[in-house]
């Protein structure tokens, strides 16, 4: 695990939570050494084969595959991507040498100990009255006044103008929503919902979907979509609707193969925007040059590609480890399901989704609108910047406020947390009150404007917020575009009323 991340998907840092809702932390995932192989027999790996989008070179390469002694477990025709399962140490460089395919690598360093469907959870029937009102137009929420965030983006004016529209869907790619909690049930939608981690095969029972383990993506979604009711907090866009699409599982890894299953589902079900605070396990850093993750690049980079063409805007986490992403040089950390090693990395090392084209990179902010301590930047990497705390050194001056966010968390409570996981839902809430507001633009036109309604922001003169350097960063660019906040800080009072016509 990464310092400062409390959970390996999390792009968000847990804090303090509410009295009444007990401290938030994170899950732990519980790597372990994948065994030693013979020169035939290894650990048991899932693996991702990368073919041609088209029936009859997905069907050849699944021959290919069982030629060899493989297992197909998932195939996603329309981008070419095939999930397989081997215990063979000779399986990716023999299937590699087959003209079926265009690259071939194990999606993890740690062996897959279930078996296929053994990842699924006993069917429950939701509970009545799931979907049950459409959010009331109350009053302000009894904790709003401790969401400072909600405030430095302008969020109460933009609410005189818009709440977001039912016809708009934000699916959140986490460790899935608590569909019961009272400030969400009226704005989860259990008919888009769905669970990716039985080894990135769709899953739409409940309980599948249903967090089991951590907190962290039901707190994103209160962010985003928190119902205007009179209870507890309030979302950026608390009128859209919300579908849970789960990736982590309950180590707290999102294996490539979930990731995959998690943005086609969106592209099929025509999702207006995503959330995805974490980035894609076990590598920090995927890199071309190395055959393995050479293939989940490209896996990923097909499913993001894919739910874009079918109307979909990526949002996502730029990370905790105060890296510049623009410059990269070395990661201690992966592979983070085994045993890390310190390797080198650079341009062609991609964090994953956070990088790939198309996508918003999300760095955080905190209560004083400077970059927080720990959000990762770059030139020419962040998108726009949003408030995800910082609670070391921008802390505000009310006793009951701590620097970090508050939000939902399971069981119909409340708590704290900070990353740039937090700030992400910030940036995704307000894309989704302009698509609310332009039910016909596509991602690209939500892009333009939801760059060109931030607030500029320029670069420090100097950032070392500890004084000593180890939190020291390099801020390069202008005001109007910078490593720190991209094009500026998201403004939703800016964005509802400059493109309303």
């Amino acid at each position: 695990m990464r310092v400062p991340r409390t959970g390996r998907f999390g792009r968000g840092m847990a804090g303090l939570a509410l009295v009444a809702a007990g401290t938030l932390t994170l899950p732990t995932g519980t790597a372990v050494a994948a065994g030693s192989a013979t020169a035939e027999t290894g650990p048991l790996l899932n693996y991702l084969v990368n073919t041609k989008a088209n029936h009859g070179q997905v069907m050849l390469a699944e021959r290919a595959i069982a030629r060899l002694g493989g297992t197909v477990v998932q195939s996603y025709e329309q981008i070419g991507v095939i999930i397989a399962r081997s215990d063979s140490t000779t399986f990716a460089a023999a299937l590699r040498a087959s003209h079926q395919v265009d690259s071939v690598g194990a999606s993890r360093t740690k062996a897959v100990t279930a078996g296929i469907g053994d990842d699924t959870v006993e069917l429950a029937a939701p509970p009545a009255g799931l979907l049950a009102a459409t959010p009331a137009a109350g009053t302000d929420e009894p904790l709003q006044a401790d969401q400072w965030s909600l405030g430095t983006i302008g969020v109460p004016e933009a609410h005189r103008t818009s709440l977001g529209s039912r016809r708009v869907t934000v699916g959140v790619l986490d460790s899935g929503i608590d569909a019961t909690h009272e400030d969400l049930a009226a704005n989860v939608d259990a008919g888009q919902s769905v669970s990716c981690i039985d080894n990135g095969r769709p899953n739409t029972d409940f309980q599948a979907w249903q967090p089991t383990t951590s907190d962290h993506g039901t707190h994103v979604a209160g962010t985003i979509a928190a119902a205007k009711n009179g209870k507890g907090v309030l979302g950026v866009a608390p009128n859209v609707k919300l579908a849970a699409v789960k990736v982590v599982d309950d180590g707290g890894f999102i294996y490539p193969e979930y990731a995959v299953c998690g943005f086609v589902w969106a592209g099929e079900h025509h999702f207006q925007v995503t959330n995805n605070s974490y980035y894609v396990d076990p590598w920090l850093f995927n890199c071309a040059s190395d055959p393995d993750q050479a293939a989940i690049l490209t896996a990923v980079r097909r499913a993001t590609a894919f739910a874009e063409r079918n109307g979909v805007l990526s949002v996502a986490a730029a990370g905790n480890e105060n890296i510049d992403l623009a410059h990269k040089t070395t990661d201690d950390s992966s592979p983070d399901d085994t045993v890390p090693l310190p390797r080198p990395v650079d341009a062609g090392c991609l964090s994953l989704p956070t990088e790939l084209p198309g996508v918003v990179n999300v760095a955080s902010t905190g209560v004083n609108g400077d970059k927080s301590f720990f959000s990762s930047y770059g030139q020419g990497k962040i998108t726009v910047a949003a408030p995800g705390g910082d609670s070391r050194y921008q802390i505000p001056n009310t006793p009951a406020r701590n620097g970090r966010i508050l939000s939902t968390v399971r069981g119909n409570k409340y708590g704290y947390m900070q990353g740039t996981s937090m700030a992400s839902p910030h940036a995704a809430g307000v894309a989704a009150l302009l698509a609310s507001s332009h039910p016909f633009a596509g991602p690209d036109q939500l892009r333009r404007m939801l760059t060109g309604q931030a607030t500029e922001h320029a670069c420090p003169a100097v950032f070392d917020p500890s004084g000593d350097g180890a939190w020291a960063a390099v801020c390069e660019g202008g005001t109007g575009q910078n490593g720190f906040y991209g094009a500026g800080i998201v403004n939703a009072a800016t964005a509802v009323q400059w493109w309303r016509g």
